[in-house]
């Protein structure tokens, strides 16, 4: 069975991961890896799919259309972004049950620090006392994703107030330095893709 290959690349080029996102999943076949992509970027809005009743920021920080599904949201520097690179199909997982795993991996890295979070059926992500922490999205092709997640760490915050997160009017940011955790970028960056190592692996067909 193909193993979980875990990427640390440092900070990258929006568009340039992209691609490369894109590329891998244009090529793969049923005995590729499947890929953790652990990056944070410079500053870019990315924008979703669903790209009606958009508020555009009015600022210089550049949008990048994409082709994850939801509206816009924002990245920078001391965000930690984990692109999942799954075959879904070979876990035998549709797109809801691999963002519950997500999602629920990042509510136990945060309830591991005492913090209670919650995930939201009608906006995914992670939340805490209402704040969003963490933004998910993701792309299917064949039955592979693509795209991931983003968990707010130590950033600037003020990009977001010029938009609507994933389409929300009004939706406040926190990130784990407000709210007491003081590890690192790469230190949440190694828990979270060792819960998720862990979460993938219980599902795996050679496993049950």
């Amino acid at each position: 069975m193909p193993t979980l290959e875990v990427r640390l690349l440092g900070c990258t080029d929006y568009a340039s991961t992209l691609a490369a996102m894109q590329a891998y999943t244009q090529q793969r076949d049923a005995y590729s890896a499947d890929q953790l992509w652990v990056t944070e970027h410079p500053p870019v809005y990315t924008l979703g799919l669903n790209r009606r009743d958009i508020r555009l920021p009015q600022n210089q920080i550049p949008v990048v259309p994409v082709d994850r599904g939801g509206k816009i949201t924002y990245h920078g520097p001391g965000q930690l972004v984990i692109y999942t690179l799954i075959d879904l199909g070979r876990l035998h997982l549709n797109v809801r049950q691999f963002v519950s795993i997500l999602e629920t991996c990042l509510i136990s890295f945060l309830a591991s620090h005492q913090i209670e979070a919650c995930a939201r059926s009608d906006a995914p992500g992670v939340y805490v006392a209402g704040q969003k922490i963490a933004s998910l999205g993701l792309r299917l092709k064949n039955q592979t994703c693509y795209h991931g997640l983003s968990l707010n760490i130590a950033m600037d915050l003020q990009p977001f107030t010029e938009i609507d997160p994933c389409g929300y009017a009004g939706m406040q940011m926190t990130q784990t330095s407000e709210l007491g955790i003081r590890l690192g970028m790469a230190e949440i960056a190694n828990d979270l893709t060792q819960r998720l190592r862990e979460a993938l692996t219980h599902v795996r067909p050679d496993q049950q």
